[in-house]
């Protein structure tokens, strides 16, 4: 097949585009290196890698026309500084509904999307979150932007798929603690967690569910997860304990703040049951493989979507 992927150089749209190529389908990545990294991608025979915005008209139409993708995977979001809603709205509804509108206007079979789990808003009315849950993104910049794009998908006719995620992290990882821990320990500083819980998913056992949505299983809405979550800081342990340091450095522990939630559990129910059972892969070997990547290419980013008064 031939798949576009907007923000393919990202954490989420490298695996993905990685595991296309290795199958043989023809891949096409577009993505401004906001947050991802050229590095990621090696260049392939079957790869093409446009370095540009989403947010172009002309060149999205240009693209999705001349390449005619049957599939497009649409990863690329702005993310990181809750404070830059121009660049928040321009990217993940601007440039998204561009590429929905090419996607429609050039016959594209499926449209696979990742939805914040903050659409949710920051204190969900049940706990598992299930698919009925009503939507309260107006908690961040990241949340409003990625949900009315989102309606957008909904509202547009194609065939899609949506993934409502947990915290994806594992090699690449820009954004929230696993970065910021893994900084901090190696530049001998101490760290902070907060008493919340969340449920860590591996991003490859997310890009492999997005193969399986290529190849035609689900419709609609997912929520992607392992129905889970585990403490901050067993997240925290596991870093210090991947980076073999010969001493444990206690964190600081803190209450948290107004705008954090204290779970954001999804339930992957429907998920199960259209995709099967996904064997997650452990939270050692995620944290190690991410551990392992920032080791041999640097640690950029520590992004985080919600407001705090001191993320350090």
């Amino acid at each position: 097949m031939k798949i576009l992927i907007t923000g393919g150089c990202g954490q989420i749209g490298s695996h993905v585009a990685e595991m296309l190529l290795e199958r043989g389908d023809q891949v096409l990545v577009i993505d401004n290196l906001a947050t991802g990294r050229r590095e990621h991608l090696k260049e392939h025979p079957n790869l093409q890698v446009v370095i540009d915005t989403i947010a172009d008209n002309g060149l999205v139409n240009r693209v999705v026309s001349d390449f005619g993708p049957d599939i497009v995977v649409h990863t690329a979001a702005s993310y990181k500084d809750p404070d830059d809603w121009y660049n928040d709205s321009l990217t993940n509804c601007v440039g998204g509904a561009n590429i929905i509108h090419a996607a429609k206007n050039n016959g594209v079979k499926r449209f696979i999307y990742f939805q914040t789990a903050l659409c949710y808003g920051v204190k969900p009315l049940e706990q598992p979150i299930t698919l009925e849950h009503p939507k309260f993104p107006a908690n961040s910049s990241y949340a409003i932007t990625k949900t009315a794009n989102e309606d957008f998908l909904e509202i547009s006719g194609l065939d899609y798929v949506t993934f409502r995620l947990a915290n994806v992290v594992g090699p690449r990882n820009v954004s929230g603690p696993l970065p910021i821990f893994y900084q901090r320990l190696s530049e001998g500083k101490r760290c902070f967690v907060t008493k919340a819980r969340r449920d860590f998913v591996f991003v490859k056992d997310l890009a492999r569910a997005v193969l399986q949505a290529c190849d035609g299983i689900g419709h609609g809405a997912y929520h992607f997860s392992s129905g889970k979550d585990i403490a901050i800081a067993e997240l925290y342990d596991a870093v210090v304990k991947a980076m073999n340091l010969t001493e444990y450095p206690e964190p600081e522990v803190r209450d948290l703040g107004p705008d954090d939630a204290p779970s954001i559990l999804l339930d992957p129910t429907r998920t199960f049951k259209d995709f099967g059972e996904i064997q997650f892969t452990s939270l050692a070997t995620t944290v190690g493989e991410a551990v392992a990547y920032f080791s041999q290419f640097g640690v950029s980013g520590g992004y985080t979507h919600l407001k705090h008064d001191d993320k350090k």
